[in-house]
């Protein structure tokens, strides 16, 4: 099992601008980059930034091991059109201040606070991919009320479900990371084996977004992600689940994502054909329709 995503992009154009005290926003220059992009927004705010796009309710997106707010590209420039999207860089990565202790109740808590920033006293739409969709569990399991809707994309119940130890399989990252120095150096190597068959496409996307990940981050990552398992708490989480899972990936598999399904009171399982782990880059038109038909039967 490798669970963790390494997938986003940054193709947007931008020049910085002061928005109030300790928080900056990054607007759009329209002449390169045209019209949908000058809705954009990045926010630089303490201890959690975040880019966003839309008005109306607001819709929350957590991104995978190697992605930050720039992962959610075809979400964002889509269901925009439905939601406030609003998409975080995790702490330790991009401009987020990083957790103290590097546990998924310090990830959980760090995504309330910014919920609650962005959405004071309303509910959101909650969508978590990998190592996202793992923190999105402990999320809606420690605040329930303020989850009106959970996406899960390419996620598990379980660190090594499959028998995967956890400290080799953190030994071995870690290796990895030392000998090729960075995560932006790791990136060409590591994402060719997370997509599907027809994934290529997406690859200079899932590079530039892992290129901006500082590896203290995805250190903190790697220690936390092997202590995961929310079996116990699944069970409890009444909230609507959707269940999104590539056919073909090898790294979360759709038997992780039918167990989550299967835990769920609420849970509803759909496997997108032909695609691998970095679903949302890989089949954006599928994600992106199956999502927003979840919103639309939890709030019409």
């Amino acid at each position: 099992m490798h669970p963790g995503a390494f997938v986003g992009c940054d193709w947007w154009c931008h020049d910085a601008i002061v928005m109030d005290r300790g928080t900056f926003v990054n607007s759009v220059d329209n002449s390169a980059c045209g019209a949908y992009r000058s809705h954009v927004i990045d926010v630089d705010a303490s201890p959690v930034a975040w880019r966003e796009a839309g008005q109306g309710p607001v819709a929350v997106f957590l991104h995978g091991l190697g992605g930050g707010r720039t992962a959610w590209r075809p979400q964002l420039e889509v269901m925009s059109e439905l939601r406030r999207c609003v998409a975080w860089d995790a702490p330790g990565y991009g401009e987020s201040t990083p957790v103290l202790d590097t546990t998924f109740d310090a990830y959980a808590r760090a995504a309330l606070s910014l919920i609650d920033t962005v959405s004071p006293g309303e509910p959101v739409d909650l969508v978590g991919m990998s190592f996202g969709g793992m923190i999105a569990q402990y999320v809606t399991a420690l605040a329930p009320d303020r989850i009106r809707s959970l996406t899960l994309l390419c996620t598990s119940p379980k660190f090594g479900l499959d028998g995967t130890d956890p400290d080799e399989w953190r030994a071995a990252r870690l290796a990895g990371l030392e000998q090729m120095g960075s995560p932006a150096a790791a990136a060409p190597l590591i994402l060719p084996s997370l997509v599907g068959p027809n994934g290529a496409h997406v690859l200079p996307e899932a590079i530039e977004a892992m290129g901006r990940v500082p590896l203290a981050g995805l250190l903190d990552s790697l220690s936390t992600i092997a202590s995961h398992d929310s079996r116990g708490l699944l069970p409890s989480i009444t909230t609507p689940t959707l269940v999104l899972v590539g056919e073909l990936d090898d790294e979360t598999p759709v038997s992780y994502a039918q167990a989550i399904a299967d835990l769920l009171p609420n849970g509803r399982l759909e496997v997108v054909p032909g695609v691998g782990h970095v679903l949302n880059l890989e089949a954006e038109d599928a994600v992106n329709t199956a999502v927003a038909r979840h919103w639309r039967e939890v709030m019409p």
